[in-house]
């Protein structure tokens, strides 16, 4: 029998906010992070703008030499972790600590460790390098600090599959549980990729978008005229628990973790399938993890990343899945308003979508003013609304086809 897994913590860390309501309030009102880049001189680059993480200090949150021998990716989500955990309200003098794991995704690592040392090497020779580089770079170096901070002794790893590493992360962490290898579960997906590198990279493959003049309306999903999709950073850390355990110690419950689906579109290595195949699978299987049926569904957040072909794929996936009850669903886009987290984006974006789950209001698809006639569902434009979400569908898809979709559920006891 599958046991029911329920969310009993989250934390984040985000450009529009590191607490969960100031974020979650951010998004309801339509508030854009994209700004032009502060963390380096981007004046002679094609692309100059990302959703940019501002204020984040890490002296406010480790000790010198702790914060010396972290990537940014890093900081970023054990400051997510420990926000989830200190909202889980757990005693770990109470549990059993060989049954507490962590699976987290991030789909590059750490970027600017890497540009740094490479600097170096090419400067100054092999000695400069520091003997840190490759523990400070390595995407598993998170959960396992996350499992020293904590002594957390079960199931750890991390998951690479480009920008649906946090999705499959948080998945493979519900099944943990569900399937007795765990009774909670830290997960979620940390990136910080605004570098020189990652930035001219993205730039010259002409996947992100060169609206340097306008930050805030760069990214824009299903609209006629997005050009390409928004660099953005940061980190969301979740808590899951078997059901009947966080009801034995009184935990607040804030949804269920109903289903997971994953595919791959076996298309190409950036492009998406153009009729969105691969995405629908990943939400057929979801819904049947889920054993929930389509019509059970009332909103979706997107993975829509406000590139021509992706944004398209998506919406003919949708609607090849869902039918007619397509046009009853609240669609979204997080990155409308915080750009594209990369690795980290589902678990950023999972964090919306819970709170639309616990609140019954779905967060709008911002800077759609123009909408594409090949974009055709209720994407909310411009403005939430309030709106009844018993189940909710959360996508993200990655370069290389992989797919994957998390189903939430208000948690009704």
């Amino acid at each position: 029998m599958k046991r029911r897994v329920v969310i009993t913590g989250m934390g984040i860390v985000s450009a529009l906010g590191f607490d969960i309501d100031e974020f979650y309030s951010n998004l309801l009102n339509g508030k854009s992070a994209v700004s032009r880049i502060e963390r380096f001189d981007a004046s002679e680059f094609s692309v100059q703008i990302a959703g940019e993480i501002k204020g984040f200090n890490p002296l406010d949150w480790f000790d010198r030499n702790e914060a010396k021998r972290m990537d940014r990716f890093c900081q970023y989500g054990m400051v997510a972790a420990r926000k989830a955990m200190e909202a889980s309200n757990i005693d770990l003098g109470k549990i059993d600590k060989e049954r507490f794991g962590v699976i987290t995704g991030c789909g590059i690592g750490g970027m600017e460790t890497f540009e740094s040392n490479h600097e170096k090497l090419i400067k100054k020779g092999n000695r400069r390098v520091s003997p840190l580089f490759i523990p400070m770079m390595i995407s598993d170096m998170l959960p396992g600090r996350i499992s020293i901070a904590y002594g957390l002794k079960g199931v750890n790893y991390s998951i690479t599959s480009a920008c649906a590493s946090s999705g499959h992360a948080i998945g493979a962490a519900m099944k943990a549980i569900r399937y007795d290898e765990a009774d909670l579960m830290i997960a979620g997906g940390a990136e910080a990729v605004i570098t020189e590198m990652a930035v001219a990279g993205f730039g010259n493959m002409k996947a992100t978008s060169r609206r340097n003049d306008e930050p805030e309306k760069a990214s824009r999903p299903f609209d006629i005229d997005r050009n390409g999709f928004v660099m953005g950073e940061g980190s969301a850390i979740f808590v899951l628990e078997e059901l009947e355990h966080a009801l034995k110690r009184g935990a607040t419950i804030y949804a269920e973790i109903a289903g997971m689906g994953a595919s791959a579109d076996a298309y190409d290595m950036v492009m998406p399938d153009e009729e969105g195949r691969g995405g629908a699978q990943a939400m057929r299987l979801a819904l049947k993890d889920a054993g929930m049926e389509l019509n059970e569904i009332d909103h979706i957040n997107t993975h829509g990343t406000s590139t021509p072909r992706g944004d398209i794929a998506e919406t003919i996936a949708i609607k090849d899945l869902f039918g007619d009850h397509a046009q009853n669903i609240a669609v979204n886009s997080t990155k409308s308003m915080i750009g594209h987290l990369l690795g980290a984006a589902g678990a950023v974006e999972l964090v919306g979508v819970v709170k639309s789950v616990m609140t019954d209001t779905v967060h709008p698809t911002i800077n759609l003013d123009n909408q594409d006639p090949q974009c055709d569902l209720n994407y909310v434009p411009n403005h939430y609304i309030e709106k009844k979400v018993d189940a909710a569908l959360c996508n993200t898809f990655g370069f290389g086809g992989h797919n994957a979709s998390i189903l939430i559920k208000k948690y009704k006891g």
